[in-house]
């Protein structure tokens, strides 16, 4: 207790000093707590968005289909059996057709992939449902905010499409923009255009087949015939890899703050150790022991980093509560990078990252106040009432 008295009145004492020590240390705990937070925010979004509108409870891949082999969809699609059909009608999962094709908006051509989904299916959010075909109207089609932006196309417009069937002979129709949905989720809207899931399989003459299944979030059939099952967890792989090395990216932007805090810190202890001998002398002849000394010059050094928490509270805290509640504005860029993103990320401060960092902050500050004071513990009290310092 005596410890703790003399280390709070030495700070206050030390005043400029100690109060710019104690600004630059909070600055570091909550940049620390927010920049985790946004991470943090950003992977459960990315997380949420992607389920609801792609990766739902898991998928069961056809043996041959692989998403990054789009010579591969040409073989990548089988019939659905009766087991498939049973679950369909559980609404347990639901079917897509995909296969290449080209788009020719405005006279020019780019290559798009055609996706057939069921219009009355409720496992991801794809408002599917506008997907209704008309008898002797052109294919009714959907696409994303981001197709429409690239292909400079708008709900109502025609837009011509052709494609292969199974035996690779080239067909082309013209598509009619039915609907233009708005997603977060680029692997959903990059170069893919929407139509019913019969309409596409009359078209490549794969009737009754399908590429993969979508499966609802209480599904738990696993795999079945030779579709295989791919797990959330297993989808959405890339993103927590992009997380993650953000999240080691960041870890230096923590080192440099932290240590420029310490550092200075780890300063002001020497210094108060050197212009204060003959008062560390006169606490030894007093009767306290060498330890006791080391103790009060430690906890001098631990209270720095309480005074800093204090001083995040005081400015972190309304700041951090403004963040989450208004969300951080993120560049529309990250789009063309094929990155899961909302316009804005929500920030998530966990209650164990809070926490950790509260640890890390007193722990640090204690060790880089402990070492300079150890030195105390060779002094002579003859020595340290006359200023000497071995």
């Amino acid at each position: 207790m005596l410890s703790l008295k003399l280390a709070f009145r030495n700070l206050i004492g030390a005043g400029l000093r100690t109060w710019l020590n104690v600004s630059v240390l909070s600055v570091a705990f909550v940049v620390m707590v927010f920049y985790n937070g946004m991470l943090d925010g950003w992977n459960r979004q990315a997380h949420d968005d992607t389920i609801n509108w792609e990766v739902g409870g898991g998928q069961l891949w056809h043996p041959l289909y692989d998403p990054f082999d789009l010579l591969g969809l040409q073989e990548a699609h089988g019939v659905i059996e009766n087991q498939a059909k049973k679950l369909i009608g559980q609404k347990q999962i639901t079917p897509v057709l995909v296969t290449q094709g080209s788009i020719f908006p405005h006279g020019r051509m780019q290559n798009i992939l055609l996706k057939g989904v069921q219009p009355e299916q409720e496992i991801i959010g794809l408002p599917t449902s506008n997907l209704v075909s008309h008898a002797g109207q052109e294919i009714p089609a959907m696409i994303g905010k981001r197709m429409a932006l690239f292909t400079n196309l708008k709900k109502g417009d025609n837009v011509l499409v052709r494609w292969r069937d199974k035996n690779g002979t080239f067909d082309a129709r013209e598509f009619n923009i039915v609907e233009i949905f708005n997603s977060n989720v680029p692997t959903v809207d990059n170069g893919q255009i929407y139509l019913p899931l019969n309409t596409l399989q009359e078209m490549t003459g794969m009737i009754d087949e399908a590429t993969l299944f979508v499966a609802a979030t209480n599904y738990t059939g696993g795999n079945f015939d030779e579709w295989q099952f791919k797990s959330p967890k297993y989808l959405l792989k890339e993103i927590d890899e992009i997380i993650k090395s953000k999240k080691a990216g960041s870890a230096v932007i923590y080192i440099l703050l932290l240590s420029i805090a310490l550092l200075a810190i780890f300063d002001t202890q020497v210094l108060s150790i050197f212009r204060r001998q003959r008062e560390i002398g006169t606490y030894i002849a007093m009767g306290m022991t060498r330890s006791q000394v080391v103790r009060i010059f430690t906890v001098e050094g631990a209270a720095h980093s309480l005074l800093a928490l204090g001083l995040a509270a005081i400015y972190g805290t309304p700041l951090l509560y403004l963040l989450q509640k208004n969300g951080i504005p993120i560049s529309q860029t990250f789009d063309s990078l094929g990155v899961s993103i909302a316009s804005k990320i929500i920030p998530v401060y966990a209650f164990a990252m809070i926490v950790l960092s509260i640890l890390l902050v007193v722990v640090s500050a204690t060790i880089v106040s402990y070492f300079p004071a150890r030195k105390i513990a060779r002094m002579k009290p003859t020595d340290a009432l006359k200023g000497k310092i071995q």
